[in-house]
Formats: structure tokens, C-alpha cells, sequence
């Protein structure tokens, strides 16, 4: 490797390494990996495939012509250098594509019909996790040299840092929102059961289980339940009202008094 592409490595490296820490967001990196790694390693396409959170290769960046096509063509079908390098986590280099035509013969015709001679796939892995493959396609036949692939490993090494790094922060944040969402849902819970209780003149217990209940029927979130009857859009229960007192039952009528006597009948004999 001569002196300027020494210096234009370095340079990359420092700028994916400044990039993980600075404003360039993982998409820049990514492409500014792709973009260089065609420059550096005199081929005349690149492209990266990452796994997803499904588990799932996909393409996350590409330069030149018909490279993103070519990697599509080998999620498309299941199999390729590129797939196989991010599956197993070791280099692929194919030097003649047209080789290779009994192992990937779909790849291998599509990559001859595009221009193009030669794959070299490297694993993004940190440690034993593997994450995806940088993908080189060049126009003529012919094995990557050592040092060409000391160099792109390095590369790949430090992509894969900057995503999983990314990832992790993205996984924090959500983490972070999740539990901000948990403990507001919580407090707009305690407040529907506290004024439920309250009103309703019912241990908070039972007040809840009025919010659980009426939730389940209607599957419904709980938080759902308890932001409706706080907005007076849901009535559960009944409210204690106080109890009026009433006058004790009137007494009876007394018996109406006997009549004057009537006049009485003599006997005759």
C-alpha cells in the first residue's frame, strides 16, 4: 500500500472513529465506510449488509454500479458471498465469479452480467458477535492481497464498534422513554383510583379493581381507563351520598268510643 493510500486509510479511520463519538450520524458513517473502501481497495463497487433487529440481513449502504442490486439479488435467493461472509463471520473472497457459478450460480451470473469479476466480502464482528459483511466487487479477476485485507478488516472492525455503539445508545433511549411512559401511566393510575375512592367512599383496592375490571371488559388499557374517568368521560361505581334521617312512623289511631246505649226490649211473659 503506498504512501497516500496509507495516508487516506488513516484519515478514514480517524474519521469513523471521530464519527462514533462526534455530530456524523451512523448513516454518514456508513456510507463514508462504503465510499472509501472503493477507493482504497481499487475496486469499483462496495456495499454493506447489516443484520436488523428481526434477525434479518439488509442492506445498509452501497456505491457504484448495480452493487446494492447485487446484494438484493442475494437476499432475494437466500445465498452469496456476501450472506455467507456475514453468516459465518469469516472472509469470502471469490477471485472469478464465473468459478463460482456451481456454488452461487444466480450471484454469479448476475455479477458477470453487471461488469463485474471478483467479490470480497469481509464479516463486521466485534469480538464474537458478528454483525454484517462489507462487500468489494471489482471489474477484474484476482485474489485480495494480505495487506488490502489487513486493512478492510480493520475498516469493518471499526464500523461494527460504531453500530453496536449506536445501537446501545438507541437501546437506552427507548429504554429511557419506556420507563418515563411506565412511571406517567403509573401516576395517571394512582389518580383515577384516589379520586375513585374518595368519591365512591371505597378502599383504594377496590377502587382499582372498578378501573381493572372496566379495562378488561372493554379491552382497554388500565391508563386508558383511569385518563377517561378523571376527564369525566367514564363513570364507574356509585357515589356515597350522605344518609338523610326520617322521622319515626306515626302512632296508630286510638279505637273510636263506644256509641250511647240503645233502648232496651222488654220481655213479655
Amino acid at each position: 500500500m503506498g504512501v497516500d493510500r496509507e495516508r487516506r486509510l488513516l484519515d478514514t479511520i480517524i474519521e469513523l472513529v471521530g464519527g462514533a463519538t462526534g455530530p456524523r450520524d451512523l448513516a454518514g458513517r456508513l456510507q463514508l465506510l462504503v465510499d472509501e473502501s472503493a477507493a482504497l481497495f481499487d475496486v469499483q463497487a462496495a456495499g454493506l449488509m447489516l443484520f436488523g433487529s428481526d434477525d434479518r440481513l439488509h442492506i445498509a449502504a452501497s456505491v457504484g454500479h448495480h452493487s446494492g442490486l447485487l446484494e438484493l439479488l442475494q437476499l432475494e435467493v437466500g445465498d452469496g458471498p456476501c450472506l455467507e461472509a456475514a453468516r459465518t463471520g469469516t472472509v469470502v473472497s471469490i477471485p472469478d465469479v464465473l468459478a463460482a457459478e456451481s456454488r452461487w450460480p444466480h450471484f454469479s451470473r448476475a455479477a458477470a452480467d453487471a461488469g463485474y469479476r471478483a467479490v470480497h466480502s469481509i464479516p463486521l464482528r466485534l469480538r464474537a458477535t458478528v454483525i454484517g459483511s462489507l462487500n468489494l466487487f471489482g471489474e477484474s479477476t484476482g485474489a485480495f492481497n494480505e495487506d488490502d485485507l489487513v486493512a478492510a478488516r480493520a475498516l469493518a472492525d471499526i464500523a461494527a464498534i460504531s453500530v453496536v455503539q449506536q445501537r446501545t445508545i438507541d437501546d437506552a433511549v427507548t429504554t429511557q422513554a419506556q420507563l418515563q411512559a411506565a412511571l406517567e401511566s403509573r401516576t395517571v393510575i394512582e389518580q383515577a383510583k384516589g379520586w375513585l375512592a374518595n368519591r365512591n367512599g371505597v378502599d383504594p383496592a377496590i377502587a382499582f379493581s372498578l378501573l381493572r375490571d372496566h379495562a378488561r371488559r372493554n379491552r382497554l388499557p388500565v391508563t386508558e381507563v383511569a385518563l377517561a374517568v378523571l376527564a369525566g368521560r367514564t363513570v364507574l361505581g356509585q357515589p356515597t351520598e350522605p344518609t338523610e334521617p326520617t322521622d319515626p312512623p306515626d302512632p296508630p289511631d286510638p279505637p273510636d268510643p263506644p256509641g250511647p246505649p240503645g233502648p232496651r226490649t222488654r220481655r213479655r211473659g
